[in-house]
């Protein structure tokens, strides 16, 4: 039988404010276990939480950049379960009443462009944090976390297959990013994901039974673990099983997922409205002050970045991954009006010293103005694109501009016609064999030459002229 996977994933963005959602805690990574907590966050008697404005203004942000209607009044519910990570016993979250619903973002997949719902966007507190020792059977506690301003995000199930998911996420966490309200860091925990995956046989519109899907923590892993799951429920199924409602951890170092826990239902965490947070009312003012704020967003700028610089989709997407590298893109081409060629630079040399962490353009040495100015030396024939490499290389090390270390090295191309017109002499007299077997109709030749002629000139000699040259000395011996 043919099956179809429905996968909806429930995203965690942790919000980019310098205090807890309910107190006055700090939440900055890193620090000392157990330091960054109070009486509030830490669930004490007779304490009371006051809810971070700042976090209601990031997760209204986000709402709106994802098309979703902000409800008048909204509800903050205690969610009861107990695990040694919540101290209150319940986390603060939405329930009946979130802040936002019914929104929706655009994807590309192979098959062109998709429109996957949103569900809701809500606010929610954070749990503590859990390390497990390897070497004794024991764990440690950290509730520094604890009570940190997190946003869900929980998709309709309109994903079909891993791929889209992947895309989804990628689509979401550039929004949050473009926004400014998370890092997206999946590494260190800010951008967290869990997937609900069930299958049903192509043309059934009913839903199977679900798993769900924990510990993916990249782009990667949330693709193999969803792939696997499907694969499994699909064996199961053909070999006359039943798909059981389970919690499934995924292993990547097997690529495999295995059985955690049975799903708990929305009413086993006993869900009741928190008497302690009173309704929320987001003025219809505020909403509009967010929205006239909300900067050009990845899929806006995507598509001017196509019709306003002539670049392939492709290389737009790239780009506008981050909204960092987008505005080194324009600032570069600003400077070297040739998008194209800056495109290539920004994708290949630049990417490559940044190992595909578009973040990390903020602190790069290498500042628009200065890859432009080696962009025009390479345009003006002062140095070929080989030796622009080294010198792009050098810079990224050093910071210095191009034209300190091309002056510096002694890099320049070399033009000189008579100059090179001895060294491709030379390379002829040096290679006759190689010689006979061009003038005998093997034309590929020409590039051994070229590459002789580069050697001798140490990469310095201008392959235009060498092409040139070579062109006019070749037809001279054809005699």
């Amino acid at each position: 039988m043919e099956y179809e996977a429905v996968i909806g994933l429930e995203i965690h963005a942790q919000l980019l404010t310098d205090s807890k959602a309910f107190c006055s805690c700090s939440t900055r990574f890193g620090a000392e276990p157990n330091s960054s907590t109070c009486p509030i966050c830490l669930g004490m008697p007779g304490v009371l939480p006051v809810l971070n404005r700042k976090a209601l203004e990031y997760t209204v942000r986000m709402a709106l950049a994802c098309n979703c209607v902000i409800n008048e009044v909204s509800r903050f519910a205690r969610k009861n379960y107990y695990y040694p990570d919540l101290p209150k016993n319940y986390q603060i979250s939405q329930y009946e009443l979130p802040v936002s619903e019914h929104g929706w973002v655009e994807i590309d997949t192979e098959d062109g462009r998709r429109t996957i719902g949103l569900t809701r966007i809500h606010m929610e507190e954070d749990a503590g944090k859990l390390i497990h020792d390897e070497n004794k059977p024991m764990s440690y506690v950290d509730l520094n976390r604890t009570g940190v301003p997190l946003i869900e995000i929980v998709s309709e199930p309109e994903i079909r297959t891993p791929e889209e998911a992947a895309a989804y996420l990628r689509s979401l966490r550039a929004i949050l990013v473009y926004l400014g309200i998370c890092d997206g860091n999946m590494e260190e925990g800010s951008f967290r994901c869990d997937a609900n995956v069930s299958i049903r046989p192509v043309g059934e519109t009913s839903l199977g039974v679900k798993a769900e899907l924990k510990n993916m923590n990249s782009f990667r892993y949330v693709q193999r673990a969803l792939q696997y799951e499907i694969d499994r429920q699909q064996e199961v199924l053909n070999e006359g099983g039943r798909i059981v409602q389970e919690t499934r951890l995924f292993d990547p170092a097997t690529g495999t997922t295995a059985s955690m826990r049975s799903k708990e239902q929305a009413h086993d965490y006993r869900y009741f409205p928190d008497p302690d947070l009173l309704p929320l009312r987001v003025p219809p003012e505020m909403i509009e002050q967010i929205r006239a704020e909300l900067p050009e967003l990845p899929a806006e700028k995507k598509e001017r970045f196509v019709s306003e610089f002539g670049i392939p989709p492709y290389d737009a997407g790239v780009l506008t991954a981050s909204r960092a590298l987008a505005a080194y893109f324009e600032e570069t081409v600003a400077l070297f009006p040739n998008p194209k060629m800056v495109s290539n630079w920004i994708m290949t040399e630049l990417m490559r010293q940044l190992k595909g962490e578009e973040s990390g353009i903020l602190s790069f040495p290498i500042r628009p103005h200065q890859l432009a100015e080696l962009l025009k030396l390479i345009d003006n024939g002062t140095v070929s694109g080989k030796i622009a490499k080294i010198v792009f290389e050098e810079m990224s090390t050093s910071g210095a501009d191009p034209g300190d270390i091309i002056k510096e090295k002694g890099l320049v191309q070399v033009s000189d016609t008579e100059e090179l017109v001895k060294v491709v002499r030379k390379v002829l007299d040096d290679n006759p064999g190689e010689v006979a077997k061009y003038l005998s109709g093997k034309s590929a030749v020409l590039k051994f030459f070229v590459g002789q002629a580069m050697k001798a000139t140490r990469g310095k000699a201008n392959p235009a002229v060498v092409n040139d040259i070579l062109a006019e000395e070749l037809k001279g011996r054809e005699s």
